[in-house]
């Protein structure tokens, strides 16, 4: 019986390792990347591109990876960064319960999370070799800079619509810190020199792409970055990093950007009142305060203590909603990223890339369901009051008188009197959804039309109908990733990778002529359930002119 078990397991044991040999792969400077070949398509996962931002690189700018692995197995699910799931209190006891469910080993092991998470995903075309070519898709996750990993977006998906539409790409989705391991702020950060190092994750990617990309098939001269949410805010916020130079080795990093829901956010600076009381919370909360060197006692922590106190301040979906504890903010002693987004763009200092930009229906339902005790006009006022410092109240109140105080006027929008489901919510949704990206997205095409080659937008318009949310925040990701409605999820995705491809989406074939958004002809691609059409950009417009007049007292 023993003798039988051990040829058993030795037989297995040779299965997989011809199953492993048999499987692609692809020689890199840092070792041998074995991959997966599965319906058509190849995948290589969990390459790392930096070295593992542990011990003393905690909380530190990425380092290059500059290690050798030998041959690197094929991971179906590489680990993500240590994620904010939910709003913690390791004073109360119940968050305290939670906590220690949340960032035990064995829940962040189930999670696939861990700080030794700066790795990259590459996907191509089953028969892609070196030297072919390809035009590279970049995906950079969104999630409120506080969650996310590129586990849940796979290309596979996007693969298969370039090779049906003869455009076959490579597509590569990269890590990067979120939360307070990748956006923490206050003096202590500036003076350390570690700011906005989320964003610097993701540059460091770039290079990594640059440096390695043709291995795989891709063209390095052919890459365009695509994100959704806090990904599309990345994308905007990487045509502005050194001051608009998007250059390495002396080549640009990226020739195009698609930025799905997001774009500008104008934000204080990385040691103004917000992120330092975010930051004082977290110490508090660590056991760090009134150590001599608060930053150095964080980086002692051990990761679960670390994600503990981290979460410790306001999530996605707590009151304060999009008001985010954890995000790009300027450092002005640094020249990544000295100042307030909109500045660079106003002045043209952005790499001039062509653009693909589009929001959902209703970018604010989502964010709108928890602010329980809002339900009158001064409710409303008091609430955005608390979450734009730079605002006056005067200012506060023309915002809101912007839009009606009527169940009809709001999001989900032209779902008449019903989804009301508390005084104000509709109001409140249709506020939160323009500031931070339906509107905005107008205004910074307004802004950066001279200095962008060619812009086209959207409106997706899909989910119209369903209860309280409507076309709500994230549910493209539905479509792109997961082809929900496939009517919808072919022509989307033929366009991007024409794009990719082209720098132009109607190359798509059979496509419907999606027309170039300028400031004379500022039509939008609606994306609806009944097919696509045209619309004007033109709603809501005197909310577009106030956004443009009072930009920097809208900073969060």
């Amino acid at each position: 019986m023993l003798f039988q078990r051990a040829f058993l397991a030795s037989a297995v044991c040779a299965s997989f390792a011809l199953a492993f040999s048999d499987g692609p792969s692809v020689k890199i400077d840092s070792g041998t990347v074995e991959g997966e070949s599965k319906l058509g398509v190849e995948s290589f996962n969990g390459i790392p591109f930096a070295k593992p931002p542990v011990g003393p690189l905690r909380l530190k700018p990425p380092q290059p990876y500059d290690g050798n692995f030998g041959r690197l197995p094929f991971n179906p699910v590489p680990d993500g960064c240590p994620q904010f799931f939910l709003r913690l209190d390791p004073k109360e006891f119940v968050d305290q319960t939670l906590a220690n469910i949340t960032n035990s080993p064995l829940f962040q092991e189930i999670t696939k999370s861990s700080e030794d998470c700066l790795t990259l995903n590459v996907q191509r075309p089953v028969g892609v070799k070196a030297g072919d070519k390809l035009a590279v898709l970049v995906y950079i996750f969104g999630g409120g800079f506080l969650l996310g990993s590129n586990q849940l977006y796979s290309g596979a998906g996007v693969i298969e619509e370039a090779v049906k539409t003869g455009k076959p790409i490579v597509y590569v989705a990269i890590n990067y810190r979120v939360g307070g391991f990748g956006f923490l702020g206050g003096k202590e950060i500036k003076k350390d020199g570690s700011s906005n190092l989320g964003l610097r994750d993701q540059r460091l990617a770039l290079e990594w792409v640059a440096d390695n990309i043709e291995a795989f098939g891709g063209d390095p001269e052919k890459v365009t970055i695509w994100g959704e949410s806090a990904g599309a805010i990345s994308v905007y916020d990487q045509t502005i990093i050194n001051g608009g130079d998007n250059t390495y080795k002396g080549k640009p990093l990226f020739r195009a950007g698609i930025m799905n829901s997001g774009s500008v956010v104008p934000a204080n600076d990385i040691d103004s009142v917000k992120p330092q009381r975010i930051y004082d919370t977290v110490v508090s909360n660590s056991g760090c305060k009134g150590d001599p060197d608060t930053l150095a006692c964080l980086r002692r922590l051990p990761t679960k203590e670390m994600i503990t106190a981290f979460n410790s301040v306001p999530g996605l979906f707590d009151y304060s909603s999009l008001d985010l504890s954890y995000l790009p903010r300027p450092d002005p002693g640094d020249n990544f990223f000295p100042q307030s987004p909109e500045i660079p763009g106003l002045a043209g200092k952005v790499a001039r890339v062509p653009i693909i930009i589009g929001d959902q229906e209703d970018e604010g339902t989502l964010f709108s369901l928890v602010q329980f005790n809002v339900t009158t006009t001064m409710d409303l006022e008091d609430y955005l009051s608390t979450y734009f410092l730079n605002a006056d109240s005067r200012t506060i109140s023309e915002l809101v008188d912007l839009y009606p105080d009527t169940p009809i006027a709001g999001s989900p929008f032209g779902s008449g009197i019903f989804n009301e489901i508390r005084p104000e919510f509709k109001r409140l949704a249709a506020i939160l959804g323009d500031l931070t990206f339906t509107i905005t997205r107008r205004s910074y095409l307004t802004l950066a039309a001279s200095a962008l080659p060619a812009t086209w937008s959207y409106l997706n318009t899909y989910f119209k109908g369903t209860p309280i949310l409507g076309t709500f925040h994230g549910s493209d990701l539905l479509v792109n990733f997961f082809g929900i409605k496939p009517e919808i999820a072919g022509p989307t995705r033929a366009y991007y990778v024409a794009f990719a491809t082209d720098l132009d989406p109607n190359t798509a074939p059979d496509s419907f002529q999606w027309p170039k958004w300028t400031t004379r002809n500022k039509q939008l691609l609606e994306f609806s359930s009944f097919g696509p059409r045209l619309i004007d950009d033109d709603f809501r417009s005197q909310v577009s002119d106030f956004i443009l007049q009072n930009t920097e007292k809208l900073r969060i």
